[in-house]
C-alpha cells in the first residue's frame, strides 16, 4: 500500500512500532508506546537502527570488531527500552524487539504500512551520534502511512497527567475526520474528556468586536458542531468540550495543550488550520508542544 495512507481502524490487530536510539527522548517514546499498546490490547514492537549515516561517496568500512560493538550497543538499547516499557505498562503488552542495520527513516516509512501506529521521540542522540531524532520525527510525520505519535520531553503517563483530557484540532473539513475519530477513541480508552478546538481566524488572538464578528463565530461554531456530529453517540462515555477561538492554530493548540495529556491533529488542513499541518507551523508545533502529539493522515 505504498503511496496510500492506511486507516488506523484497519490496523487494530497490528502492533504499535516504536523507534529507539538510546536517547532519553526515545525511551520516553518507548514508555508511552507501551501504555498505548496496553490500552489497545495490541503488541508492541521496539526497533533500533545501527546504520551509520554517511555523506556522498564510498560508505564507511566497518571491521568485524566495529560491527560486534554496534550489535552489543543495539542490544543494550533494546534491553533498556524493554525495561522502560515493562516499567510503564507492566506485563500487559506483548513486546518484541528488533535491531536493523538499515537506515531508520526509510525503514520506518516502509513498516508504517503494516503497523497500527508509529511512535518516535521528538529528538534524540543515539549510538555514533547518528543525528537528531528530530529528522526522524519530521520525516515520519510527513511520509508515514499510519498515525505517528511524537513524544516530547515528557510522556505524560503519570497519574496526574492520565486524568487530563485529550485535545483534537478540528478544521471543519474531511481532512480532520480521521483525527477526530482517533481522538474520540483515545479519550474513551483513557476514560477522560475530549476538547475539540476549532481555530477560525489566522490573524488575531484578541477577542475584540469587529464587523461580522458574531456571524463569523456562529458559522465557526456550526462547522465544529457538524464535524463532531455522530461521534458523541458513538462514544457516549466521552464528555466533549467545544472550543472556538479567533486565533492562529498553533498558538491556540499550544495554549490549550498545557492542561491536556495528548494532542491529536490531522496531517493537513484548510480553513482555520490553513497554515498547518506538516508545514512550517506544524513543525513549530511538533517541536514546541510539551505533551505527546499524534499526527493522523487523511485517507
Amino acid at each position: 500500500m505504498v503511496g496510500e495512507s492506511v486507516s488506523h481502524s484497519k490496523q487494530l490487530n497490528s502492533p504499535i512500532l516504536v523507534a529507539v536510539d538510546g536517547s532519553a527522548s526515545s525511551y520516553q517514546a518507548a514508555a508511552w508506546a507501551a501504555v498505548e499498546a496496553a490500552l489497545h490490547s495490541c503488541p508492541l514492537h521496539i526497533l533500533t537502527s545501527m546504520a551509520v549515516q554517511t555523506s556522498f561517496g564510498p560508505g564507511m568500512m566497518l571491521s568485524e570488531a566495529d560491527i560486534g560493538w554496534m550489535r552489543g550497543e543495539g542490544e543494550r538499547v533494546l534491553a533498556e527500552a524493554t525495561r522502560v516499557a515493562h516499567t510503564a505498562a507492566g506485563e500487559d503488552p506483548e513486546i518484541t524487539t528488533e535491531m536493523t542495520f538499515e537506515l531508520v527513516i526509510p525503514t520506518l516509512i516502509e513498516r508504517s504500512t503494516q503497523v497500527r501506529m508509529l511512535v518516535v521521540g521528538s529528538r534524540g542522540l543515539g549510538a555514533f551520534q547518528r543525528g537528531l531524532l528530530g529528522s526522524v520525527s519530521t520525516a515520519t510525520t510527513h511520509h508515514a502511512h499510519c498515525p505517528v505519535a511524537v513524544i516530547h520531553g515528557i510522556s505524560a503517563i503519570d497519574a496526574v497527567s492520565a486524568m487530563q483530557p485529550v485535545l483534537v484540532g478540528v478544521d471543519g473539513t474531511s481532512n480532520s475526520v480521521p483525527a477526530v475519530e482517533l481522538a474520540f477513541e483515545e479519550a474513551s480508552r483513557r476514560k477522560v474528556g475530549l476538547i475539540a478546538l476549532h481555530a477560525w481566524s489566522d490573524t488575531s488572538g484578541l477577542d475584540v468586536p469587529v464587523p461580522g464578528w458574531d456571524a463569523a463565530k456562529q458559522s465557526a461554531e456550526a462547522d465544529l458542531a457538524e464535524s463532531l456530529a455522530g461521534w458523541g453517540e458513538r462514544y457516549p462515555d466521552v464528555l466533549v468540550r467545544r472550543r472556538v477561538v479567533a486565533d492562529r492554530p498553533v498558538r491556540s493548540i499550544l495554549d490549550e495543550s498545557a492542561n491536556t495529556q495528548l494532542v491529536v491533529v490531522g496531517s493537513h488542513g484548510r480553513g482555520g488550520f490553513a497554515s498547518m499541518l506538516l508545514g512550517s507551523t506544524s513543525n513549530a508545533l511538533l517541536h514546541s508542544a510539551e505533551v505527546p502529539m499524534i499526527v493522523v493522515r487523511s485517507q
